[in-house]
């Protein structure tokens, strides 16, 4: 510890004449005056009497009974009187407040006294000619409150009980914001009436506690709407924050923080040295824990804690992703190290580090929120807004029923003005303006160089299954490309930009794309959002490449003339044609749009392949699967081309299934008017979550046999009206039975169980389990449930890392192998990560599988008996002799393997 003395130096420093002095000083002082005593206790005794400052006895207490928190204390008032004689040039002669120090060190201070010097805060000392008379202290460590002097003070002082008190886990038909915000703004009024970080992390304490969707949902709601009434400008970072993260996708902010900036922070604010920090690691496994265990054991902390504040919190974060170039990760720790001192208490310290490291594990996912918001301004206003809400009074009075009918409007309109526009910093100050209205769909709508949300396919087992599903209805099949996704934007002055299924930005990774896009324009077309499969190709032959080949593009700065893998982009939508929005065009009429108005250039851009049916072609369909798959295609996706059924069709189904006196099926209305109660298909969703009944507009209980799958683009909605029928769905596809050997926290509704699992073959050679996959797919949630409490963390069933196992990843979690699975897969792949089969197939890379899907639990079979590292090269080499001849088309799946659902 340095003395007060060892000042930072300016350009106007002085150094002082006297020597630097450190705790070895005083406690040589303090042991020659207990020799002194021994030997010559008269002499000790008159110099006890003697009153010298800093070397008299204390009366009642000896020196040697202090604590080490008292002489630390003590020593601190003697550095302050040492460093007012160097700055002010008093003399050595005690003034009245050093003779009132006297006195009182002659006793140790009380706990009242401590905790007294404890509160007082770091006040400026006042000039020489403002500086009044000087009074006797309170308490004998006056002297801590002084400018740039450092102190001890408690680590948990004034922790937010005021916000900790709020019960968000009420109804929000019961929760009365106003009834709580004058206490809290008295209390954010130390803070410029910004609201405090505590009020976000007692949120996320409540969401955290329960697995209920609706609590978690109503947690949300009461927070929000404490928000929108008490300080409007904190509901956005308080929304990013609640959400893991910054910024959207497609905007480039990344924090850049490696868990050795967080490590630091740990050790420098709560004293933990590597070997405590390690133990605590192990033994809970999440930084954020951690950090909350650190906290609680910290007792004092050399600056009192300044209340953190979510705008504030929402700022730091800005900032440590805005550092860049040299001394940035200096800056960025700093800022780290802030954030972790200032967080007032335990729990504060958890979710402060979980945002640092970007897993809050809270599990509310994007979809929680948006259902949140829309609840919450339905119900509350800012004070300077006149938008229309609904009284609670009223809402109350509602059935279950009519209740959801009233949240299902606002729910709609959220969702797909987000779907359309996935922004935060779009949405939520256009809800505070306008509330939920109509407008808010127009003003958060389709814009260029904003990615949309893309629409997804349903899943089917076959083609059976498929063929049921459209009954009735007149559909496209097309080839499912082992490509990557992508949407490109273009607008009048000819400026490009592409996007990936999750909204990244890849314009700079495909050049020749955006090179490509003028020549493929045709005339009359001024601005567009197409949405297709880029595929690698052979320009000679146009021979396709699978995906591997096209995963070893650059991501960055990828110059044409370095462009190595040459692309093909296969479209197969229009969503967005000369300014106006095609989503609510049936499907047969965008892709007569797109084909008849972009000009197609072989092998550089061209339409996916495809075929119309109906659900009476069963051998035409079966065919085109074939041929498929044949050539190594995941299989096809299925759309439906019109909004309304086939006449003939619905005819010939009504006549096989019901007679001629069957009720006609109903048109279907305006989705946002659908109204169905729930059932065993929807029980379970997450509230808001749309039904197949809801999405497609019919209430199968009014007289339709079938459902009305509409034929519009729906974004971010998984619909029957998009299905994939992929050859790993089929009965007759290969499976391979492996070993679970690990698994992590899932993320979202999934953070209380293990997601993705961790899954392995054997070696026979050598007796060790190769790691092949990552599974995530074909689990319900009762084996989620069941799966936790059987390899429960710290349970019979886990273990520490086995040197049996190949992987050099860590998992969360190590299962004891004792079961095996029987998994599904689209294909196996040569993998840089995965290890199983190293040397079989390559000497460089292992083997791997593609979209990986949980069969069930082999429970005939042991361990022993599962799939070795042999057999996984053997199905590898049999696809391998599937493979088209030169010249022919290799398939490829919308869904890769980085960007898989």
């Amino acid at each position: 510890m340095s003395t007060p003395s060892k000042r930072r130096k300016k350009n106007d420093h002085q150094a002082s004449s006297q020597p630097v002095r450190g705790l070895d000083f005083f406690f040589g002082k303090q042991r020659g005056k207990e020799e002194v005593k021994r030997e010559h206790p008269a002499v000790a005794s008159g110099t006890a009497s003697s009153g010298t400052s800093g070397e008299q006895a204390s009366g009642d207490v000896g020196e040697e009974e202090l604590s080490d928190e008292q002489l630390a204390r003590k020593l601190q008032a003697e550095w302050d009187r040492q460093d007012r004689v160097e700055r002010h040039g008093e003399s050595k002669a005690p003034t009245v407040d050093e003779e009132s120090h006297t006195e009182a060190e002659k006793e140790p201070p009380d706990k009242h006294e401590m905790e007294a010097a404890e509160e007082q805060s770091l006040e400026p000392e006042p000039s020489s000619e403002d500086k009044p008379a000087p009074t006797p202290p309170s308490n004998a460590f006056s002297a801590l409150g002084m400018k740039n002097t450092l102190s001890l003070q408690s680590a948990t002082a004034e922790e937010d009980t005021t916000s900790y008190n709020l019960p968000f886990d009420q109804s929000p038909l019961t929760f009365d914001p106003q009834k709580y915000l004058p206490d809290l703004k008295h209390q954010w009024a130390a803070e410029g009436g910004a609201a405090t970080y505590a009020l976000l992390t007692h949120c996320f304490v409540l969401v955290n506690s329960t697995q209920s969707r609706i609590k978690i949902v109503d947690t949300l709601v009461n927070l929000i709407r404490t928000i929108i009434e008490g300080d409007p400008d904190s509901l956005l970072p308080a929304v990013w924050l609640a959400t893991n993260s910054i910024s959207p996708p497609y905007i480039d902010v990344e924090l850049g923080l490696g868990g050795s900036a967080i490590s630091k922070a740990l050790k420098k604010v709560c004293g933990l040295d590597n070997a405590a920090l390690k133990t605590l690691y192990n033994k809970h496994g999440d930084a954020g824990d951690v950090a909350f265990e650190a906290k609680k054991k910290q007792s004092m902390t050399l600056r009192k804690p300044k209340p953190l504040t979510i705008n504030g919190v929402y700022q730091a974060l800005h900032q440590i992703a805005n550092a860049k170039g040299q001394g940035s990760q200096e800056a960025k720790q700093r800022i780290v190290e802030r954030l972790v001192q200032d967080a007032r208490g335990a729990e504060e310290s958890r979710y402060i580090v979980r945002t640092l490291v970007q897993h809050l594990r809270i599990g509310a996912v994007k979809t929680t929120m948006l259902i949140a918001l829309s609840r919450a301004f339905l119900l509350s206003r800012p004070p300077s807004a006149d938008f229309e809400t609904r009284p609670q009074a009223d809402l109350v009075k509602l059935s279950k029923q009519d209740l959801a009918e009233v949240y299902s409007r606002g729910e709609e309109l959220v969702k797909a003005s987000f779907a359309r526009r996935p922004n935060y910093n779009d949405l939520v100050p256009t809800l505070l303006e306008i509330g939920i209205s109509d407008e808010l769909i127009i003003r958060c709508g389709l814009a260029l160089h904003i990615p949309l949300r893309p629409m997804l396919g349903g899943i089917t087992r076959d083609l059976g299954d498929m063929l049921t599903k459209l009954q009735g209805r007149d559909f496209s099949c097309e080839y499912k490309y082992d490509g990557q996704r992508a949407q490109v934007h273009c607008d009048e002055q000819g400026k490009v930009t592409i996007f990936s299924r999750h909204l990244e930005v890849m314009t700079d990774k495909y050049p020749d794309l955006v090179a490509l896009v003028p020549k493929i324009r045709g005339e009359g077309v001024s601005s567009f959002i197409i949405e297709g499969e880029v595929v690698a190709i052979d320009r000679e032959s146009g021979e396709l490449k699978p995906f591997q080949i096209l995963a070893n593009r650059a991501r960055k700065d990828v110059v044409i003339q370095s462009v190595k893998v040459d692309v093909c982009l296969f479209a197969f939508d229009l969503m967005y044609l000369n300014g106006e929005e095609l989503l609510n065009r049936p499907f047969r009429e965008r892709r007569s749009l797109l084909r008849s108005l972009f000009v197609e250039l072989p092998h550089h851009f061209t339409w996916v392949k495809s075929i119309d049916a109906t659900s009476m072609d069963f051998e035409t369909v079966s065919d085109f699967f074939k041929q498929a798959t044949d050539i190594k295609c995941e299989g096809i996706m299925v759309k439906v081309l019109d909004n309304m059924m086939n006449p003939e069709l619905q005819r010939d189904m009504d006549l096989n299934d019901v007679g001629e006196d069957a009720a006609p099926v109903a048109k279907p209305p305006p989705p946002a008017k659908s109204k169905k109660k729930a059932t065993a298909k929807t029980r379970g969703k997450p509230i808001g979550a749309p039904s197949a009944a809801d999405d497609d507009g019919v209430d199968e209980r009014k007289g339709g046999r079938r459902k009305a799958l509409l034929s519009t683009y729906e974004p971010d909605k998984r619909l029957d009206s998009w299905l994939k029928v992929k050859k790993d769905y089929n009965a007759t596809a290969d499976t391979i039975d492996l070993i679970p050997v690990g698994g992590w926290h899932g993320s979202g509704r999934k953070n209380a169980w293990w997601s993705p699992i961790l899954l392995a073959c054997r070696n026979e050679e050598n007796g060790t389990l190769e790691v092949v996959t990552k599974c995530i797919s074909g689990f319900t949630d009762a084996f989620y449930k069941a799966n936790k409490e059987k390899y429960g963390q710290d349970g019979p069933n886990t273990i520490s890392r086995p040197s049996y196992v190949e992987y050099s990843g860590t998992p969360a979690v190590w299962f004891e192998p004792q079961e095996v699975w029987e998994m599904a897969f689209a294909d196996i792949t040569l993998s840089p990560t995965y290890t199983a089969a190293i040397g079989l197939v390559s000497e460089e890379r292992g083997l791997s599988l593609r979209f990986p899907r949980f069969l069930k639990v082999r429970e005939d079979k042991s361990i022993e008996e599962a799939s070795t590292n042999d057999f996984l090269a053997g199905l590898y080499r049999k696809q391998e002799m599937r493979a088209p001849a030169p010249g022919g088309k290799v398939g490829v799946d919308e869904d890769v393997e980085i960007e898989g659902e």
